[in-house]
Protein backbone atom coordinates (compact mmCIF):
# COMPACT_ATOMS: atom_id res chain seq x y z
CA UNK A 1 0.00 0.00 0.00
CA UNK A 2 1.54 3.61 -0.79
CA UNK A 3 0.26 7.06 -0.28
CA UNK A 4 -1.06 7.51 -3.51
CA UNK A 5 -3.43 4.50 -3.40
CA UNK A 6 -5.75 6.65 -1.55
CA UNK A 7 -5.89 9.76 -3.84
CA UNK A 8 -9.38 8.49 -5.29
CA UNK A 9 -10.19 5.87 -2.48
CA UNK A 10 -13.05 7.30 -0.80
CA UNK A 11 -12.26 7.97 3.23
CA UNK A 12 -14.10 5.75 5.47
CA UNK A 13 -15.40 9.00 7.04
CA UNK A 14 -16.11 10.62 3.81
CA UNK A 15 -19.52 8.17 2.96
CA UNK A 16 -21.77 10.23 4.01
CA UNK A 17 -23.44 7.91 5.59
CA UNK A 18 -23.98 6.54 9.58
CA UNK A 19 -26.47 7.99 11.93
CA UNK A 20 -27.40 11.83 11.33
CA UNK A 21 -24.71 12.43 8.41
CA UNK A 22 -27.40 14.81 7.26
CA UNK A 23 -25.78 16.98 9.74
CA UNK A 24 -22.79 15.31 11.74
CA UNK A 25 -20.00 14.42 8.52
CA UNK A 26 -17.47 12.43 11.40
CA UNK A 27 -16.81 11.36 14.29
CA UNK A 28 -13.48 11.27 15.91
CA UNK A 29 -11.61 10.07 19.20
CA UNK A 30 -8.12 10.33 19.40
CA UNK A 31 -6.46 9.01 22.58
CA UNK A 32 -2.66 11.13 23.87
CA UNK A 33 -0.42 8.26 25.06
CA UNK A 34 3.67 9.02 25.86
CA UNK A 35 6.05 5.83 27.07
CA UNK A 36 7.87 5.73 30.19
CA UNK A 37 11.06 6.92 31.11
CA UNK A 38 11.35 9.20 28.19
CA UNK A 39 10.89 12.77 28.23
CA UNK A 40 8.01 14.01 26.20
CA UNK A 41 8.77 14.86 22.72
CA UNK A 42 9.52 19.07 22.51
CA UNK A 43 11.78 18.29 25.52
CA UNK A 44 13.20 15.10 24.25
CA UNK A 45 17.07 15.18 22.83
CA UNK A 46 17.53 13.45 19.44
CA UNK A 47 18.51 9.99 21.00
CA UNK A 48 15.26 9.62 22.80
CA UNK A 49 13.01 11.11 19.96
CA UNK A 50 14.38 7.87 17.76
CA UNK A 51 14.22 5.44 20.84
CA UNK A 52 10.49 6.40 21.09
CA UNK A 53 10.09 6.54 17.37
CA UNK A 54 11.80 3.10 17.06
CA UNK A 55 9.27 1.63 20.16
CA UNK A 56 6.43 2.82 18.61
CA UNK A 57 6.82 1.87 15.05
CA UNK A 58 7.78 -1.78 16.54
CA UNK A 59 4.71 -2.04 18.52
CA UNK A 60 2.64 -1.04 15.86
CA UNK A 61 3.92 -4.10 13.37
CA UNK A 62 3.04 -6.34 15.81
CA UNK A 63 -0.24 -5.27 16.55
CA UNK A 64 -2.89 -7.16 15.16
CA UNK A 65 -5.10 -3.66 13.93
CA UNK A 66 -1.96 -2.23 12.37
CA UNK A 67 0.47 -4.48 11.05
CA UNK A 68 -0.65 -4.56 7.83
CA UNK A 69 -0.98 -0.24 7.64
CA UNK A 70 0.93 2.11 5.88
CA UNK A 71 3.97 3.56 7.78
CA UNK A 72 5.52 6.63 7.12
CA UNK A 73 8.49 8.90 8.61
CA UNK A 74 7.18 12.21 7.88
CA UNK A 75 11.35 13.49 6.86
CA UNK A 76 11.02 10.82 3.99
CA UNK A 77 7.51 12.20 2.89
CA UNK A 78 7.84 15.39 0.33
CA UNK A 79 5.71 18.88 1.64
CA UNK A 80 2.70 18.39 -0.53
CA UNK A 81 2.29 14.54 0.92
CA UNK A 82 2.67 16.07 4.51
CA UNK A 83 -0.22 18.55 3.36
CA UNK A 84 -2.13 15.70 1.98
CA UNK A 85 -2.09 14.01 5.14
CA UNK A 86 -3.36 16.42 6.80
CA UNK A 87 -6.48 17.67 3.87
CA UNK A 88 -7.63 14.01 5.17
CA UNK A 89 -7.68 14.63 7.91
CA UNK A 90 -4.57 11.47 8.64
CA UNK A 91 -2.73 14.32 10.68
CA UNK A 92 -2.54 17.31 12.89
CA UNK A 93 -0.95 20.70 10.72
CA UNK A 94 1.76 20.64 14.13
CA UNK A 95 2.39 16.88 12.94
CA UNK A 96 4.09 17.87 9.11
CA UNK A 97 6.29 20.90 11.19
CA UNK A 98 9.42 20.16 12.02
CA UNK A 99 8.88 16.13 10.55
CA UNK A 100 12.38 14.82 12.03
CA UNK A 101 11.59 11.72 13.86
CA UNK A 102 8.21 12.03 13.13
CA UNK A 103 5.67 9.84 11.69
CA UNK A 104 2.55 8.53 11.22
CA UNK A 105 0.46 4.93 11.09
CA UNK A 106 -2.33 4.39 9.18
CA UNK A 107 -4.91 1.84 7.77
CA UNK A 108 -6.36 1.40 4.29
CA UNK A 109 -9.89 2.44 5.16
CA UNK A 110 -8.25 5.47 6.54
CA UNK A 111 -10.37 4.72 9.90
CA UNK A 112 -7.63 4.49 11.88
CA UNK A 113 -4.25 6.38 12.01
CA UNK A 114 -1.20 7.22 14.99
CA UNK A 115 0.80 9.70 15.32
CA UNK A 116 4.31 9.58 16.44
CA UNK A 117 6.01 11.86 18.01
CA UNK A 118 3.42 14.59 17.61
CA UNK A 119 3.02 16.78 21.24
CA UNK A 120 2.82 13.03 22.63
CA UNK A 121 4.65 10.04 21.78
CA UNK A 122 1.48 8.63 20.47
CA UNK A 123 -1.61 10.02 19.07
CA UNK A 124 -4.14 7.27 18.50
CA UNK A 125 -7.00 8.31 16.17
CA UNK A 126 -10.07 6.73 15.35
CA UNK A 127 -12.75 8.62 12.52
CA UNK A 128 -15.98 7.14 11.64
CA UNK A 129 -18.84 8.65 9.10
CA UNK A 130 -21.98 10.30 11.12
CA UNK A 131 -22.62 10.15 14.49
CA UNK A 132 -21.00 7.17 15.47
CA UNK A 133 -18.86 8.20 18.71
CA UNK A 134 -19.07 4.66 20.56
CA UNK A 135 -18.39 3.41 18.12
CA UNK A 136 -15.02 5.30 17.76
CA UNK A 137 -14.22 4.96 21.11
CA UNK A 138 -14.34 1.16 21.08
CA UNK A 139 -12.35 1.10 18.08
CA UNK A 140 -9.70 3.26 19.58
CA UNK A 141 -9.61 1.40 22.65
CA UNK A 142 -8.80 -1.98 21.12
CA UNK A 143 -6.24 -0.47 19.68
CA UNK A 144 -4.80 1.62 22.88
CA UNK A 145 -5.23 -1.84 24.72
CA UNK A 146 -3.31 -3.67 21.59
CA UNK A 147 -0.20 -1.57 22.22
CA UNK A 148 -0.13 -1.44 25.36
CA UNK A 149 1.13 -5.07 25.15
CA UNK A 150 3.96 -4.09 23.50
CA UNK A 151 4.59 -0.58 25.29
CA UNK A 152 4.83 1.01 28.78
CA UNK A 153 2.72 3.73 29.23
CA UNK A 154 3.55 6.87 31.38
CA UNK A 155 1.40 6.88 34.13
CA UNK A 156 0.48 7.93 37.11
CA UNK A 157 -2.01 6.19 40.12
CA UNK A 158 -3.02 10.25 41.35
CA UNK A 159 -3.29 11.34 37.61
CA UNK A 160 -4.00 9.06 34.89
CA UNK A 161 -2.07 8.92 31.61
CA UNK A 162 0.56 11.84 31.76
CA UNK A 163 0.89 13.80 29.00
CA UNK A 164 2.45 17.14 27.23
CA UNK A 165 -0.61 19.53 27.73
CA UNK A 166 -1.97 19.15 30.96
CA UNK A 167 -5.65 19.34 30.26
CA UNK A 168 -5.32 15.69 27.99
CA UNK A 169 -3.83 14.84 31.48
CA UNK A 170 -6.08 12.04 32.41
CA UNK A 171 -7.64 9.52 30.36
CA UNK A 172 -5.92 11.28 27.51
CA UNK A 173 -9.44 11.70 25.36
CA UNK A 174 -10.01 13.78 23.34
CA UNK A 175 -14.07 13.12 21.58
CA UNK A 176 -14.48 15.56 18.31
CA UNK A 177 -18.03 15.45 16.41
CA UNK A 178 -17.75 17.61 12.60
CA UNK A 179 -20.46 19.40 12.29
CA UNK A 180 -22.50 21.13 9.32
CA UNK A 181 -24.63 23.68 10.77
CA UNK A 182 -25.32 26.18 8.00
CA UNK A 183 -28.94 27.23 9.06
CA UNK A 184 -27.47 28.47 12.91
CA UNK A 185 -25.00 30.15 10.71
CA UNK A 186 -27.47 32.05 8.34
CA UNK A 187 -29.70 33.03 11.38
CA UNK A 188 -27.16 34.51 13.65
CA UNK A 189 -27.55 31.67 16.09
CA UNK A 190 -24.21 30.40 16.25
CA UNK A 191 -22.11 32.99 18.64
CA UNK A 192 -24.71 31.93 21.48
CA UNK A 193 -23.91 28.08 20.52
CA UNK A 194 -20.42 28.91 20.70
CA UNK A 195 -20.62 30.62 24.66
CA UNK A 196 -23.17 27.77 25.10
CA UNK A 197 -20.58 25.18 24.43
CA UNK A 198 -17.87 26.69 26.41
CA UNK A 199 -19.86 27.29 29.82
CA UNK A 200 -20.51 23.07 28.94
CA UNK A 201 -17.12 22.25 29.52
CA UNK A 202 -17.13 21.46 25.57
CA UNK A 203 -15.23 23.72 22.80
CA UNK A 204 -16.25 24.69 19.28
CA UNK A 205 -13.16 24.78 17.07
CA UNK A 206 -12.73 25.06 12.34
CA UNK A 207 -12.43 22.43 9.80
CA UNK A 208 -8.62 21.59 10.69
CA UNK A 209 -9.18 21.54 14.49
CA UNK A 210 -7.46 23.09 17.40
CA UNK A 211 -6.05 26.83 15.95
CA UNK A 212 -8.14 26.52 12.44
CA UNK A 213 -10.96 28.69 11.87
CA UNK A 214 -14.57 26.98 10.64
CA UNK A 215 -14.57 26.36 6.61
CA UNK A 216 -18.10 26.27 5.16
CA UNK A 217 -20.10 26.29 7.98
CA UNK A 218 -17.98 23.44 9.15
CA UNK A 219 -17.30 23.00 12.77
CA UNK A 220 -15.57 20.87 15.24
CA UNK A 221 -17.17 19.99 19.00
CA UNK A 222 -14.71 18.73 21.54
CA UNK A 223 -13.72 18.41 25.03
CA UNK A 224 -11.58 20.46 26.70
CA UNK A 225 -10.17 18.45 29.69
CA UNK A 226 -10.32 15.19 30.92
CA UNK A 227 -8.67 15.29 34.07
CA UNK A 228 -10.99 13.51 36.76
CA UNK A 229 -13.25 12.19 33.79
CA UNK A 230 -13.87 8.78 33.16
CA UNK A 231 -13.88 7.81 29.34
CA UNK A 232 -17.37 6.75 29.40
CA UNK A 233 -18.94 9.92 31.27
CA UNK A 234 -17.00 12.44 28.27
CA UNK A 235 -17.97 10.41 25.52
CA UNK A 236 -22.11 10.28 27.07
CA UNK A 237 -21.39 14.41 27.36
CA UNK A 238 -20.57 15.04 24.42
CA UNK A 239 -23.31 12.51 22.57
CA UNK A 240 -26.17 14.39 24.69
CA UNK A 241 -24.90 17.76 24.26
CA UNK A 242 -24.25 17.18 20.31
CA UNK A 243 -27.50 15.39 20.48
CA UNK A 244 -28.76 18.89 21.49
CA UNK A 245 -26.76 20.34 18.76
CA UNK A 246 -28.14 18.38 15.98
CA UNK A 247 -31.88 19.09 17.02
CA UNK A 248 -31.74 22.93 17.15
CA UNK A 249 -29.84 22.68 13.55
CA UNK A 250 -32.85 20.77 12.24
CA UNK A 251 -35.57 22.86 13.98
CA UNK A 252 -33.69 26.16 12.66
CA UNK A 253 -33.67 24.05 9.28
CA UNK A 254 -37.41 23.48 9.28
CA UNK A 255 -38.43 26.94 9.99
CA UNK A 256 -36.33 28.71 7.52
CA UNK A 257 -38.18 26.20 4.86
CA UNK A 258 -41.43 27.39 6.11
CA UNK A 259 -40.70 30.86 6.56
CA UNK A 260 -37.86 31.69 3.84
CA UNK A 261 -38.34 28.78 1.24
CA UNK A 262 -38.55 30.35 -2.21
CA UNK A 263 -34.84 32.23 -0.79
CA UNK A 264 -33.32 29.31 0.47
CA UNK A 265 -34.10 27.87 -2.92
CA UNK A 266 -33.02 30.66 -4.61
CA UNK A 267 -29.45 30.54 -3.01
CA UNK A 268 -29.08 26.80 -3.13
CA UNK A 269 -29.45 26.94 -7.16
CA UNK A 270 -27.14 30.34 -7.34
CA UNK A 271 -24.36 28.17 -5.89
CA UNK A 272 -25.20 25.10 -7.59
CA UNK A 273 -25.08 27.35 -11.04
CA UNK A 274 -22.00 29.46 -10.03
CA UNK A 275 -19.99 25.68 -9.40
CA UNK A 276 -21.04 24.41 -12.55
CA UNK A 277 -20.51 27.27 -14.53
CA UNK A 278 -16.89 28.74 -12.71
CA UNK A 279 -13.84 28.33 -14.84
CA UNK A 280 -11.75 29.77 -12.08
CA UNK A 281 -12.57 29.38 -8.15
CA UNK A 282 -10.76 29.87 -4.67
CA UNK A 283 -10.57 26.84 -2.29
CA UNK A 284 -12.18 29.17 0.29
CA UNK A 285 -15.32 30.24 -2.55
CA UNK A 286 -15.43 26.85 -3.19
CA UNK A 287 -16.04 25.58 0.36
CA UNK A 288 -18.78 27.82 1.28
CA UNK A 289 -20.55 27.03 -2.04
CA UNK A 290 -20.40 23.14 -1.74
CA UNK A 291 -21.58 24.11 1.58
CA UNK A 292 -24.89 25.97 0.54
CA UNK A 293 -25.32 22.95 -2.03
CA UNK A 294 -24.76 20.19 0.72
CA UNK A 295 -28.03 22.05 2.38
CA UNK A 296 -29.81 21.92 -0.58
CA UNK A 297 -28.98 17.95 -0.84
CA UNK A 298 -30.32 17.69 2.82
CA UNK A 299 -33.35 19.78 2.16
CA UNK A 300 -34.30 17.74 -0.60
CA UNK A 301 -33.94 21.06 -2.78
CA UNK A 302 -31.54 19.53 -5.40
CA UNK A 303 -31.61 16.04 -6.39
CA UNK A 304 -29.25 13.66 -8.28
CA UNK A 305 -26.39 14.48 -6.12
CA UNK A 306 -25.17 12.43 -3.09
CA UNK A 307 -23.65 13.39 0.23
CA UNK A 308 -20.47 11.19 -0.84
CA UNK A 309 -19.97 12.96 -4.06
CA UNK A 310 -20.27 15.92 -2.07
CA UNK A 311 -17.59 14.88 0.38
CA UNK A 312 -15.55 14.03 -1.88
CA UNK A 313 -15.13 17.33 -3.25
CA UNK A 314 -14.64 19.34 -0.15
CA UNK A 315 -11.25 16.66 -0.24
CA UNK A 316 -10.30 16.60 -3.64
CA UNK A 317 -10.35 20.65 -4.18
CA UNK A 318 -7.97 21.13 -1.10
CA UNK A 319 -4.30 22.46 -2.85
CA UNK A 320 -2.37 18.94 -2.05
CA UNK A 321 -4.78 17.05 -3.81
CA UNK A 322 -4.98 19.28 -7.10
CA UNK A 323 -1.22 19.13 -6.91
CA UNK A 324 -0.99 15.01 -7.00
CA UNK A 325 -3.66 14.44 -9.41
CA UNK A 326 -2.30 16.71 -11.08
CA UNK A 327 1.18 15.41 -10.58
CA UNK A 328 3.55 18.37 -10.18
CA UNK A 329 3.61 21.51 -8.34
CA UNK A 330 1.11 24.27 -9.63
CA UNK A 331 0.72 27.92 -8.89
CA UNK A 332 -2.32 29.22 -7.34
CA UNK A 333 -3.92 29.98 -10.48
CA UNK A 334 -3.52 26.97 -11.53
CA UNK A 335 -4.81 25.57 -8.91
CA UNK A 336 -8.05 27.55 -9.28
CA UNK A 337 -8.44 26.19 -12.81
CA UNK A 338 -7.59 22.79 -11.90
CA UNK A 339 -10.64 22.86 -9.11
CA UNK A 340 -13.50 24.55 -11.15
CA UNK A 341 -12.72 21.87 -13.94
CA UNK A 342 -12.64 18.93 -11.16
CA UNK A 343 -16.04 20.58 -9.86
CA UNK A 344 -18.04 20.86 -13.28
CA UNK A 345 -16.72 17.10 -14.33
CA UNK A 346 -17.90 15.93 -10.49
CA UNK A 347 -21.08 17.79 -10.78
CA UNK A 348 -22.07 16.40 -14.41
CA UNK A 349 -21.99 12.99 -13.09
Amino acid sequence: MKLEDFLYKKSEWLRGTGPKSNIVVSSRVRLARNLDKLPFFNWAKPKERESALVAIADATSKSKFTKKSLFLKMKDVSEIDRQFLVERHLVSPEHVIDPEYKAVVVDEKEIASIMINEEDHLRIQILQSGFNIVEAWNMADEIDTDLSKHLLYAFSIRWGYLTACPTNTGTGLRASIMLHLPALVMTNQIGKVFQAISKLGLTMRGFYGEGTEAIGNFFQVSNQVTLGHRESDLIEKIESIVDKLIKREESTRNILMVKNKEEMSDRIWRAHGTLKSARIITSAETIKLLSVIRLGVDLNIIGGIDRTRLNELFMLIQPAHLQKIEGKLLSAEQRDRKRADIIREKLQE
